[in-house]
């Protein structure tokens, strides 16, 4: 199994874009918080691919309400299908990351080799199959994703306790009205 750059013919562009590096300029930071136990864990690992699904799956029926070419982050969708695969045991080939992606394949291919620079993404040989290989987040990647869905999950569990102790507070102040 042997893991090549993502991009036209196997290479890498020796004079990136703007946007490419723009990417290789800006640091991935990631959350260093883990929680201490092993059911902790498991408890923000399951809130943390439950985000990923429904942030994927949210963006899609988005288009049911609004003009789908009002939006465009294949990065996202590419990193938040791949991480879900991952937590899954799936293996995604590249040609189902650019389909994920909702944008043609060229922009797709392109993004996966930006995520490839940033050290992200790699690819990997189907090793059974010449003409085929596979996309899949790097342990920089997983981290990454895996940190920011734990503290949205933090985020959101916080604000909806906020939001129901404020619904109790209301019907506590409505039954002392009475």
């Amino acid at each position: 199994m042997t893991i090549r750059p993502i991009g036209s013919r196997g290479k890498v562009s020796g004079r990136p874009g703007k946007v490419e590096r723009a990417l290789r300029a800006a640091p991935v930071a990631s959350m260093p918080h883990v929680p201490a136990d092993g059911v902790a864990l498991a408890r923000r690992q399951s809130l943390a691919l439950t985000l990923a699904r429904e942030f994927y799956s949210g963006r899609r029926r988005r288009a049911r309400y609004l003009s789908a070419d009002l939006f465009g982050e294949p990065t996202w969708d590419i990193l938040l299908d791949l991480y879900v695969a991952a937590r899954e045991g799936r293996r995604v080939p590249t040609t189902s990351a650019c389909i994920g992606a909702h944008v043609p394949p060229t922009t797709a291919l392109r993004w996966l080799r930006i995520l490839e620079m940033r050290g992200l993404v790699d690819r990997e040989e189907d090793g059974r199959d010449g003409r085929r290989t596979f996309v899949r987040l790097t342990a920089r990647g997983h981290t990454a994703m895996e940190s920011f869905l734990a503290s949205m999950a933090d985020t959101l569990l916080l604000a909806l306790g906020g939001a129901a102790d404020a619904v109790d507070q209301l019907a506590a102040c409505d039954e002392a009205a009475q």
